[in-house]
Parts: structure tokens; C-alpha cells; sequence
């Protein structure tokens, strides 16, 4: 094989700019065919992006023998359904983040995939990104010494409703598996697992302060690390603002980023203070995919798989269990 030629399930907003037009541009890769239940916009999407085919049913995707690999961007409630079904007909599954709704469909989906020999990504993207990659560079080679703890802020704007006066998918715990912790919060704490390793001991509490949609929108949560860092974060999506700053502190110095926006890496130290920036590519899931095209034609590997993955739903079902346990 020397192409992967891709499918997408879901061909909806992500895929317009952040990941569907990198499938086509990524060294020996191909988008072959989309899919969404309106085959009207399915076949605008196929249209616009020049994709040869496009479907209203995924099990015709998924059956399609031009299509080597599944991309599956649909909300999360349908990940482990369409992952089982890709798994079975033969497909390596690529699956937008989080993996499902809770880790027990992470495990369903695991399984799936390994009974069928497939391998299994997850577009924790920010893993193959050159801006974090320089995070890691730096812990590595003892730029802040040993780690001694790390903390993550992270506040947005409420979300509104739709234009049909119903909540977006994304607050909705039946489709999402919560709120925007699951949406947006679950790519800072994959980071992190990846940055500085497995994250264990977890407490977590949250709320629903704002007193409007049905999921949780302030999360605050504290950890160790397997190397016996510690650490804490906040999370608030019912704020007056956007914004995030992640900051690890070292026994030599630290280091502080942003997860979404586009300020510069900032390492400080007691001989001062240095700056990187490092701009993200036009369509930030290229270097991810491409990371997977480089695994399926046994050249490389991708850094987010379906066993890293389940490790951030466990964390998050720690963190938020009091609000729909309690």
C-alpha cells in the first residue's frame, strides 16, 4: 500500500478546516469518501473539498473497498458504534477526541479494534504539534531540572444556544459524556499525560454554577504524577472570559504555555527568560495525520492511541463523578 486512502464519518465543522482538507495534503494520503446522515451536505462537503465520493450511511463508507482508513468525527455518542464497525470490516480507526463518552466504550472500543487487528488513533493532535514538542524537548534535557508540580488554568465564555433554541451537542452529557471539560478540557489534560507521564491519584469536584445547561461548567481536580510530581487545575466555562495558561515548575526553573491559544512557549530560569514561538500548521491535525499515515505504512508511529486515550476518560470520570453521582 503505498496511499491510505480515508473515509470521514461525520463530515461536520472540525473537518472543514482543522482536519479534512490535511488528508489530502499529507505525504501519501488521500480523502476517498465522506459521510453524514444529510446526503445533501454530504454531498456539498464532497463537492467543495473535491472528494470523490460521498454517503448518507456510514456502513457504506465503511464497506467501501476504496477506502483503506476510518476517520470518525462525529460526537462522541457514536464513536464506540462506529469504531466496532470500522473494526470489524478490517479499517484502522482514527476517532476525534475524547474517545467516547466514559471509559467503559474506551475499553468496548479497545477490544473491538484489537479482536480485528486494526490499530486504533485518537486526535489528541496536540501531541505532534512543534509548540509542544518543544515543551517536551525542554523537560527532557533538564532545562527546568527536576519536576516538582504543575498547574493548569483554563476559563471560557458560556456557551449559547443554537439558532433552534436547543444546547450544542457539546453540553449535552447524553452526547458528549459531560461538558466542555470533555469538549476542550480533555486536550490539556492528554497533554499532560503526554508531557510529563500518566496522571494518578486524581480528586476531583464539580458544579454547574452558571445554572444553565445540564452538564457541569466548573471542574477543579488535583493529581500526582507516576513520578511523584503533583499538581492542580481549574476549570470554568461559565467565565467572563477565554483564556488558558498551563505552567510547570521545576527544581531549576519552569515553564508556562497556553493549550488554545497562541502565545509563545516562555521558559524561565534563574539566568532569565526565553521566548519560542512556533506557529501551528494552517490545518492543526496535518503533523498527527500524518504521524498516522507514517504507522499504517510502517514507517513511524502515531503518539495517541486508543490505550493513551482511555487514560484521559479515566480522569475525567474521576473529576466530575460527584456532579452526576452524588
Amino acid at each position: 500500500m503505498k496511499t491510505i486512502r480515508w473515509g470521514i464519518i461525520g463530515c461536520g465543522t472540525v473537518t472543514e478546516h482543522k482536519s479534512g482538507p490535511a488528508f489530502q495534503q499529507v505525504n501519501q494520503s488521500s480523502l476517498t469518501a465522506v459521510m453524514r446522515r444529510d446526503g445533501e451536505k454530504a454531498k456539498d462537503y464532497a463537492e467543495r473539498h473535491g472528494v470523490p465520493r460521498w454517503y448518507d450511511r456510514a456502513e457504506g463508507l465503511i464497506l467501501d473497498e476504496e477506502v483503506d482508513a476510518v476517520y470518525i468525527a462525529t460526537p462522541p455518542s457514536s464513536h464506540m458504534k462506529y469504531t466496532k464497525m470500522a473494526a470489524e470490516a478490517g479499517k484502522p480507526v482514527y476517532v476525534e477526541k475524547p474517545m467516547a463518552r466514559n471509559a467503559e466504550e474506551c475499553r468496548t472500543m479497545i477490544e473491538a479494534c484489537e479482536k480485528n487487528d486494526v490499530p486504533l488513533f485518537v486526535a489528541y493532535y496536540r501531541r505532534s504539534l512543534p509548540r509542544f514538542l518543544k515543551v517536551k524537548e525542554l523537560i527532557e534535557k533538564g532545562r527546568i531540572g527536576d519536576i516538582r508540580f504543575l498547574t493548569i488554568q483554563h476559563t471560557k465564555k458560556p456557551v449559547q444556544k443554537q439558532e433552534d433554541g436547543t444546547w450544542p451537542w457539546r453540553v449535552l452529557p447524553e452526547e458528549s459524556g459531560g461538558g466542555l471539560l470533555y469538549d476542550v478540557g480533555s486536550h490539556t489534560l492528554d497533554l499532560f499525560d503526554f508531557l510529563l507521564g500518566p496522571l494518578i491519584e486524581i480528586k476531583g469536584a464539580a458544579d454547574n454554577l452558571a445554572g444553565t445547561h445540564p452538564a457541569e461548567d466548573t471542574v477543579s481536580a488535583s493529581w500526582k504524577f507516576e513520578n511523584g510530581a503533583v499538581g492542580n487545575g481549574v476549570w470554568n466555562f461559565s467565565s467572563y472570559r477565554n483564556g488558558d495558561t498551563n505552567r510547570i515548575v521545576g527544581s531549576r526553573g519552569e515553564i508556562t504555555f497556553s493549550t488554545f491559544g497562541d502565545e509563545s512557549v516562555k521558559l524561565m530560569t534563574e539566568s532569565g527568560e526565553e521566548s519560542f514561538y512556533i506557529e501551528h500548521p494552517t490545518h492543526i491535525q496535518y503533523y498527527h495525520i500524518q504521524s498516522i499515515v507514517n504507522e499504517l505504512l510502517g514507517k513511524g508511529s502515531c503518539p495517541s492511541t486508543g490505550k493513551s486515550a482511555i487514560r484521559t476518560n479515566e480522569l475525567m470520570g474521576k473529576m466530575v463523578k460527584n456532579y452526576y453521582f452524588s
